[in-house]
């Protein structure tokens, strides 16, 4: 309804027949007309300088439509102007068009402006032929080679360049973690037969293999999108998916792993029987994120939202509780915070072990057991994801590049360490159920 009406405004400018009037200003629309070759004119403070041989340029700014109109350019948000500029260039015939449009700032560090336009074919915003050629704390001075309806989008945290060395560190640990995964798989696929004698071992190797499977699939998808500007939408779009499904199964299979750890530790001597693990484990690791990824998807595209961003490869993020992002960080932060839970059941178990009248040396060898236990389950249960969310949280702060440098170091070379922490998963287990009968 809101582009119609812009289309309207536009079509009723456009069809104007101006004899001497220099315009009209209310309190929402404030129109102009230039009849000169140097047209340099003002709509609500917004500056407009054009060159023309010949023709009228009609200049029309309106307030307090811009936040009704589908937004979904690249998580960008309006100025806090809040005003769209639309130009028309009656009876010309330049070959060539050029406007400069000087919009007063908004702005808040750390951000980044886009000059844009409103496409009513697509119904969205674009920056096709606009470009910006000043930005300071007081204007932001767009040009553009084309006449319609114009504006300025903030985008959060754009304006923070990416960091070389960040993505230097990410790439190599990538490398790094796509080795060990490769490694820890072979030398899981020439152990199998040897390590799942039982119904306890099969069902921690099985959880074991899918999570690195899925976090190998993972991390070749996100190098295979590391450069987005030689990609097609289409492939894009395909690599966003994949990385959604890839880490939220991943995601899944750490708490079907978790979930049979606390089941152990509370029922232990009422054991899970395979068929029922089996059946459970896969509904919660494969169907659950096939669920997730594909109704997020229908649902943004039912909707006209973008799923995906063309110029990261990677789920939109505009701002709390809105945007695709959130069809993976909610079902993440779910599914962290009950692993979470699970650790402290750990601890809490081991702990209690510990009797009163109980030794130093007892309570040393608990303490070492609790440290062991927190080092292993960390990385497998993916807590240390937890500081993804604080780096969101913390977007605007001064100390978001730290968190940013800590979250990929975390998360990129942990794999490598991860590969012999988790063959040893199995002693630390029988370790945990020995403190237990203790």
């Amino acid at each position: 309804m809101s582009s119609n009406y812009l289309n309207s405004v536009e079509g009723l400018v456009k069809n104007i027949k101006v004899n001497q009037s220099n315009g009209v200003n209310s309190t929402n629309l404030d129109l102009t007309f230039c009849r000169s070759h140097d047209c340099n004119v003002s709509v609500f403070d917004i500056g407009v300088n054009m060159n023309k041989t010949n023709g009228i340029l009609k200049t029309v700014a309106v307030k307090n439509l811009m936040s009704k109109l589908n937004n979904s350019f690249n998580g960008a948000k309006p100025d806090r102007t809040d005003l769209i500029l639309s130009a028309t260039l009656d009876n010309n015939n330049d070959s060539t068009r050029r406007i400069r449009l000087d919009f007063p700032s908004g702005k808040t560090n750390p951000t980044q402006p886009h000059c844009v336009f409103w496409n009513p074919t697509g119904n969205e915003w674009s920056d096709e032929g606009c470009n910006i050629s000043i930005s300071d704390e007081n204007h932001t001075v767009c040009e553009c080679n084309h006449l319609t309806a114009f504006s300025v989008l903030m985008s959060k945290n754009d304006g923070r360049k990416t960091d070389p060395t960040l993505e230097l560190i990410s790439n190599i640990g990538l490398g790094v973690s796509i080795c060990s995964l490769v490694i820890f798989l072979i030398i899981e696929s020439l152990v199998w037969s040897a390590v799942v004698k039982t119904n306890l071992s099969h069902f921690r190797h099985t959880a074991i293999v899918n999570i690195a499977t899925f976090l190998l699939l993972a991390n070749c998808s996100f190098l295979a999108s590391s450069n987005p500007e030689t990609l097609s939408d289409s492939w894009c779009l395909v690599l966003t998916i994949c990385k959604h499904l890839f880490y939220l199964a991943m995601f899944c299979w750490m708490l079907c792993l978790s979930i049979m750890l606390v089941h152990q530790l509370i029922f232990v001597f009422s054991p899970l029987r395979k068929r029922v693990f089996m059946f459970l484990s896969s509904i919660l690791g494969y169907v659950c994120p096939i669920l997730m990824v594909g109704s997020s998807y229908v649902y943004y595209k039912y909707t006209n939202q973008n799923y995906h961003d063309p110029k990261t490869c990677w789920l939109v993020y505009v701002k709390l509780l809105v945007g695709s992002m959130h069809a993976f960080l909610l079902p993440v932060g779910t599914i962290v915070l009950a692993n979470l839970f699970s650790m402290v059941v750990v601890i809490v178990t081991l702990m209690k072990t510990s009797v009163p009248d109980s030794s130093k040396a007892d309570d040393k060898e608990t303490a070492k057991g609790i440290l062991k236990v927190v080092i292993v389950l960390t990385p497998v249960f993916g807590v240390t994801w937890i500081v993804g969310f604080i780096q969101l949280i913390m977007s605007d702060s001064p100390m978001y590049n730290v968190i940013a440098y800590i979250f990929t170091i975390l998360n990129t070379f942990q794999v490598r360490e991860e590969l012999f922490k988790l063959i040893t998963v199995s002693t630390n287990t029988i370790y945990i159920q020995n403190c237990l009968i203790k």
